[in-house]
């Protein structure tokens, strides 16, 4: 699909060609049938009835599932939120909304290259056991994208997550920018994610005070998953 994240009927309309009152009859064909589904912000994305987004064993979950979760917390944060899994032993970013107040970070430098750098990243390493986590650091060096970015790998590992079960990132990724992530599992070992919010780094404290709200959508994300 090539609007991963959902796209408007005009949107699509536009890609496809195709008049916009051709557009809405298909759309709703396909939704009548479950292939596509129609989200609270107009976006529409891939139905229960189409591969799931991602999936690892037998878990999968669809944005239309997803969505919801990410914008609800939006809402009550005031942060831009992201979703990601390890799939095939790499970041896939399923997705991430934001709004006015926090816009998400500019993704200058992939996941996968700086997941050392960054919550999302810190928070999937540390689900994996050492060999896995060996093996996913020997295919991306430690690069130095800003002063605080952490490039020893001992020091990675202690920092993986706190003692609070959060991972951060402080200006690590990109400067002025923090992150906190959670993870996210299915409750058998099928499903290996990461929940994660961005603010501006002088926000960070008072959004990780609310590391609960975090993890309580991280518990709805791990639900869909174990009833997938």
């Amino acid at each position: 699909m090539a609007h991963p994240s959902g796209a408007p009927a005009k949107q699509l309309a536009r890609a496809a060609g195709l008049p916009l009152a051709t557009t809405y009859h298909l759309l709703r064909t396909l939704a009548h049938e479950g292939y596509v589904t129609k989200l609270p912000d107009g976006c529409w994305v891939l139905g229960d009835r189409l591969e799931g987004l991602y999936a690892r064993g037998r878990a999968q979950v669809t944005l239309s599932r997803v969505r919801p979760v990410l914008v609800s917390l939006r809402d009550e944060l005031g942060v831009a939120v992201y979703f990601a899994v390890l799939r095939e032993g790499e970041i896939s970013l399923v997705d991430v909304v934001d709004g006015p107040r926090e816009r998400r970070v500019d993704l200058w430098v992939g996941f996968n290259e700086a997941a050392h750098a960054t919550a999302v990243g810190k928070c999937l390493l540390g689900q994996l056991d050492e060999d896995g986590r060996r093996e996913y650091l020997a295919r991306h060096p430690l690069l130095d994208l800003t002063p605080y970015t952490i490039t020893d790998r001992g020091a990675l590992d202690r920092g993986l997550a706190g003692r609070d079960g959060l991972s951060l990132d402080r200006e690590e990724y990109a400067l002025g920018t923090a992150c906190v992530a959670v993870p996210v599992t299915d409750g058998s070992g099928g499903l290996v994610g990461a929940l994660a919010v961005s603010c501006r780094t002088e926000r960070l404290p008072r959004v990780r005070s609310e590391g609960r709200r975090l993890q309580e959508a991280a518990e709805r994300l791990s639900r869909l998953a174990a009833l997938s």
